[in-house]
């Protein structure tokens, strides 16, 4: 996978302005390679019907990742206008999530060029490919979470954007908070000192790094045996708030 080119969330006058047109460019190349290979793979994998093979999305996500494949797919969409409505109520809601920075003079060069039907195939291939990671996401957290919640002993999904996609599973995601100022909504420092219920693994986070407060309904069996396992051996920790 060529995740190792960030992928570069400002337009290209905000990243002169903050002095990272180096970083803009690496992305925006990258950009334009996925668009290309979009291209491609849809060219190659049609069956002898027309219709587009799963391995279409699969070549692309095994080289770029969702994180880049989203963005100029979204980016794409974007660069529809009107013809948007054209695709699936699903494609549209799914491209509304994802933000690409307005930078018409630059974003038009990573534009998938293809047929309607084929990129909302695309599309929708790749929503279930992340669908089946199983991730958690806001709808899995508590509502208002980061602006009214406080956090100490609540297990908190951690966002799939601050880790490397290699590491995107649900054990990967879910945190047991003890400490630390960022635990309190409104104080100045966001540190906070929480426990991976995936592998034990001890760390400090920001509060923005996490989606949420994980509502109880949701916490697997297995989570919720590590849970009770480390409360057991830390009975000073306090046990996890839900609500």
């Amino acid at each position: 996978m060529e995740n190792n080119v960030y992928l570069y969330p400002h337009s290209w006058a905000e990243a002169h302005r903050l002095g990272e047109a180096a970083l803009w460019d690496a992305s925006f190349h990258a950009n334009v390679s996925c668009a290309r290979d979009i291209e491609a793979a849809i060219r190659v994998y049609r069956d002898s019907c027309g219709a587009l093979k799963p391995e279409a999305s699969q070549k692309v996500l095994e080289r770029w990742g969702f994180k880049r494949t989203n963005f100029v797919l979204a980016n794409t969409m974007e660069g529809l206008g009107f013809y948007r409505e054209q695709l699936s109520a699903e494609s549209r809601d799914w491209q509304s999530k994802i933000y690409v920075p307005p930078d018409r003079g630059h974003n038009r060069y990573f534009e998938v060029d293809t047929a309607l039907l084929y990129l909302d195939t695309f599309i929708s291939q790749v929503r279930e490919a992340y669908d089946k990671l199983e991730l958690f996401g806001p709808e899995h957290c508590e509502p208002n979470s980061y602006e009214a919640l406080g956090y100490e002993g609540r297990v908190l999904v951690l966002s799939p954007d601050t880790l490397k996609e290699s590491c995107w599973t649900p054990q990967n995601q879910l945190w047991l908070a003890h400490d630390g100022f960022g635990c309190r909504p409104h104080a100045i420092g966001r540190s906070i000192r929480c426990t991976c219920l995936g592998d034990e693994e001890m760390t400090r986070w920001n509060r923005t790094d996490f989606t949420g407060v994980l509502k109880e309904d949701f916490l697997p069996g297995w989570a919720r045996e590590k849970l009770e396992e480390l409360q057991g051996q830390n009975a000073g920790m306090g046990g996890m708030r839900m609500t």
